[in-house]
């Protein structure tokens, strides 16, 4: 009886096997899609093509930066100029508050500052 079961089981796992042989030998790895790749080692229609813009576009370029810089320099002055007058218009008492709270906020953003660099630090060790 044992005999006659393993006779009817013997074909299916031969099949089993036979066929998991056949479509590993089918498998096909991909060549290159680049034949010159794989003769000279990089393909060779990769070259950067190099241009020159015009004249007339550079020194457009260079004009709208200086212009840029100007501006963002003007600017600045005039913050600054402002934080001046907004602090001598103020009374001799409130001027001294002020000046007292600007160094109260330096402090307090300092030890801000140190303290995210050492949190960022102790992070940063955590996943070396």
């Amino acid at each position: 009886m044992k005999y006659l079961s393993f006779k009817r089981l013997l074909p299916i796992i031969l099949l089993l096997f036979l066929t998991g042989a056949v479509c590993e030998a089918q498998k096909v790895k991909k060549g290159n899609r680049n034949p010159e790749r794989s003769i000279f080692g990089k393909s060779l229609n990769t070259r950067q093509v190099k241009y020159r813009e015009s004249p007339s576009v550079v020194r457009a370029k260079k004009k709208q930066e200086a212009d840029q810089k100007k501006l963002e320099k003007e600017y600045n002055e005039y913050v600054k100029d402002q934080k001046k007058r907004a602090v001598a218009i103020q009374s001799p008492a409130v001027q001294e508050r002020m000046a007292a709270n600007r160094k109260d906020t330096d402090l307090k953003y300092k030890e801000k500052k140190k303290k995210r660099k050492s949190s960022e630090k102790k992070a940063g060790r955590k996943y070396r």
